[in-house]
C-alpha cells in the first residue's frame, strides 16, 4: 500500500506531503497516525531543523473523510478527536522546531485548523480556507475554536465557523488568517525558501519564541517577563548567540547549529 504521507529530507528541511489525492487529502486513521509518526520522527532527528507540511494535488486537506467517520465499523468520533487530530495538532505546537504550512489547496474542517497551527501558514493564491463543521452539525475541532479567535478575533471567527464560509487566500490573509500569499506559479519554491530560510536560523531560540508564543495565552505578564528573562539567559549561553554576535561584528554570514 502507498504511504498517504510523503517525507523528504531536503537539506535540513523535511518536506511531508499529505498523499492521497483522490480524496482531497482527508484522513483517516492510518494516515493520522502515519503523520504523528512522522513528526515524532523529526522531532528526534537533529537533521531536521524546519518542517514544512502541504498536500498532494488539488487539495490541503479537506479534513475527516466522513466514510470513515460514518462506517459502523469504523472509530468512533471521539476516538477520531483524541487520537487522530488532538496529538498532531499538540506536536505541531510543541515540536522545538519551526513548522511551515504551505497550503497548496482547499484547507477545510480539521484540514484548516491543522494548516492554522503552524508557526508559519502561507497559501497559493488559488487556496481556500473553510471552517465545514456546522454544514454537518459539528462543532470546530483540531484546536480550532483555541487558535482562530486569536488570529482573527472573536467576532470574525464566530462567523466563520457558525456560517461555514468559504473564504479565499486573499482574503485569509487580510484578515490575518495566515502569513502570506503567493501566486500559484511561484508557490512552493517561495513557501519552501520560507522553510529552508527558517532552517538556516539559530533554531534554539526559534524554539524558545515558539514556546513563550505558546504560553503567554496563559501566563500573567508578570510570569511572561520572568520565562523571557530565562530563555534569554539560556540562549544568552548558546552557541548561536556566540555565533551570531561574532558573525555580525566580522561582517560575515553566520553559521547557526541550533544549539
Amino acid at each position: 500500500m502507498a504511504s498517504y504521507i510523503f517525507s523528504e529530507l531536503q537539506n535540513s528541511v523535511l518536506k511531508l506531503t499529505l498523499n492521497r489525492p483522490q480524496k482531497f487529502n482527508s484522513f483517516v486513521r492510518e494516515m493520522a497516525l502515519e503523520l504523528q509518526k512522522q513528526l515524532t520522527e523529526a522531532a528526534a532527528n537533529e537533521q531536521v531543523r524546519a518542517i514544512y507540511l502541504t498536500g498532494k494535488g488539488k487539495a490541503f486537506c479537506a479534513g475527516q473523510d466522513l466514510g470513515e467517520a460514518t462506517d459502523p465499523n469504523g472509530p468512533e468520533l471521539t476516538k477520531i478527536v483524541t487520537e487522530h487530530y488532538n496529538p498532531i495538532i499538540l506536536q505541531i505546537r510543541s515540536i522545538a522546531k519551526p513548522v511551515v504550512c504551505a497550503v497548496n489547496g482547499v484547507a477545510a474542517g480539521a484540514g484548516a485548523n491543522i494548516a492554522l497551527a503552524g508557526d508559519v501558514c502561507v497559501a497559493a493564491e488559488s487556496a481556500s480556507f473553510i471552517q465545514a463543521f456546522s454544514k454537518i452539525g459539528l462543532i470546530p475541532d483540531s484546536g480550532g475554536t483555541y487558535t482562530l479567535p486569536r488570529l482573527i478575533g472573536q467576532q470574525k471567527a464566530s462567523a466563520l465557523m457558525m456560517l461555514g464560509d468559504k473564504i479565499s487566500a486573499t482574503q485569509a490573509e487580510k484578515m490575518n488568517m495566515i502569513y502570506q500569499v503567493f501566486p500559484d506559479a511561484e508557490f512552493e519554491e517561495q513557501s519552501l525558501k520560507i522553510a529552508e530560510t527558517l532552517s538556516q536560523m539559530p533554531t534554539l531560540a526559534l524554539a524558545r519564541t515558539k514556546e513563550l508564543l505558546n504560553r503567554s495565552f496563559e501566563n500573567s505578564l508578570e510570569d511572561q517577563l520572568n520565562l523571557e528573562d530565562r530563555y534569554q539567559t539560556e540562549c544568552g549561553h548558546s552557541y548561536d548567540y556566540a555565533e551570531g554576535t561574532k558573525a555580525f561584528l566580522e561582517k560575515r554570514k553566520p553559521e547557526f547549529k541550533g544549539r
